[in-house]
């Protein structure tokens, strides 16, 4: 069926996947899927009935248009509506670098944690197309032999070589959320700092350790910046995060 032959309603126009409206706010916005919400939804009411807790891991990477730290508004939308289903905490990733916090009735929503461990370079065997795809043979080449071509590769090298992977240290820097759950909800969150160390070599990058003081400052003012459009303060003692609840 051709565009022309697809029904238009009169209030919107549908194009390549696209809903365009007239309207002031003029921008790009998101709602989840309804169907596929509600089925997430009732595994978590379900979830729920048989569990004490009940811990839900999303995968996406979209982000506000124009804002890559902010989620996309599908994404708040349905972390929201998983904590009020039943879920103690969302665990959001995907985004490779970190976002803010929102604690909803008592429960937390880690919109990113970016990245944990992040050793993709020393894998010891890779598969035939990976190296062809760098014009390496698939029988005598090494792993090696294809990360080091892969760091040169034009235009966009891959993982973590693709320049905005290795310049830009917030894919480096992370934290590991400290949670005390009491009844129905938080009693204690605390939120420890960890480097990544981007410059390390590769048999050590990627691997994950407490942060040194000054980048543990770093990490969690980032951390801070990014929760407050949520309402959630974060103190800082000894080098760790209080999420006040």
């Amino acid at each position: 069926m051709g565009l022309a032959e697809v029904a238009q309603p009169e209030d919107a126009y549908y194009f390549l996947r696209r809903r365009f409206v007239v309207c002031e706010d003029v921008g790009v916005h998101t709602e989840p899927h309804g169907g596929d919400m509600e089925g997430n939804l009732e595994a978590v009411r379900e979830a729920a009935r048989q569990a004490d807790w009940v811990l839900f891991s999303l995968h996406a990477h979209e982000g506000r248009e124009g804002d890559d730290e902010r989620p996309a508004e599908f994404i708040e939308e349905f972390a929201r509506a998983c904590i009020d289903a039943g879920a103690h905490a969302l665990f959001g990733h995907g985004h490779h670098a970190l976002r803010g916090i929102e604690v909803r009735n008592g429960r937390p929503i880690f919109y990113s944690l970016g990245n944990f461990i992040f050793q993709n370079e020393t894998v010891t065997k890779m598969p035939a197309d990976f190296y062809q795809r760098y014009g390496l043979d698939p029988h005598s080449g090494t792993p090696a032999d294809a990360y080091d071509a892969r760091q040169k590769a034009p235009p966009r090298p891959g993982y973590p070589a693709r320049r905005w992977f290795t310049d830009d240290e917030k894919y480096w820097l992370s934290v590991i959320p400290s949670m005390t759950l009491e009844g129905d909800g938080l009693a204690e969150l605390k939120l420890h700092p960890i480097d990544l160390g981007q410059g390390l070599p590769r048999s050590q990058r990627g691997r994950p350790m407490l942060a040194e003081p000054e980048t543990a400052e770093r990490i969690l003012g980032t951390m801070q910046r990014l929760s407050k459009p949520f309402g959630t303060e974060i103190t800082v003692e000894d080098g760790v995060g209080i999420v006040e609840l």
